[in-house]
């Protein structure tokens, strides 16, 4: 199906992107935390700048992952009731929340985008930044989480195991 390809491209893409910047996110984390550790304990001074970089770090990483884990689908879910009813109908509801969950995304990405643009002038403490730097990996994430689970609504991955135990 076409809009499978055209959409299992982008966000294979999306994916890898994401990847990359959650590496180098969680690796700034590292080495910010721990230099700020050094010169607090070492030299007994800091830097000023150091808290905004790792928060700056963390936010991103933590968003920027959503939909990684969306992908693979290693969020919590509860089956409990799901898991009882008929094959069918469990990849019927799937589909629905799918759908569902990507819209409220599409909401979120929306509403990100106001609240960042209204954000726009304010600045950090510490570093001549815009306050809107923790909205745009929500923008991002949202983004790409949503494509993710309308990807999932249109064309689900077939579980194999599902069909056998049928």
């Amino acid at each position: 199906m076409l809009v499978d390809r055209i959409l299992t491209t982008i966000l294979t893409r999306a994916d890898k992107g994401a990847r990359l910047v959650v590496i180098f996110g969680a690796a700034t984390m590292v080495a910010v935390v721990s230099a700020q550790v050094v010169m607090r304990y070492g030299f007994n001074g800091s830097f000023d700048w150091a808290d905004e970089v790792s928060r700056i770090a963390f936010v991103w990483t933590t968003f920027l992952a959503i939909p990684l884990g969306i992908r693979e689908g290693s969020h919590v879910g509860i089956t409990l009731l799901v898991d009882k009813l008929p094959a069918g109908l469990r990849s019927a509801i799937a589909r629905i929340m799918n759908l569902l969950a990507g819209l409220m995304l599409l909401v979120v990405f929306w509403t990100a985008i106001g609240v960042a643009a209204a954000t726009w002038s304010e600045r950090l403490g510490a570093i001549n930044m815009t306050s809107s730097v923790f909205f745009i990996p929500v923008i991002i994430s949202a983004a790409h989480g949503a494509l993710h689970l309308i990807h999932l609504a249109l064309c689900p991955i077939v579980d194999q195991t599902a069909e056998v135990a049928s």
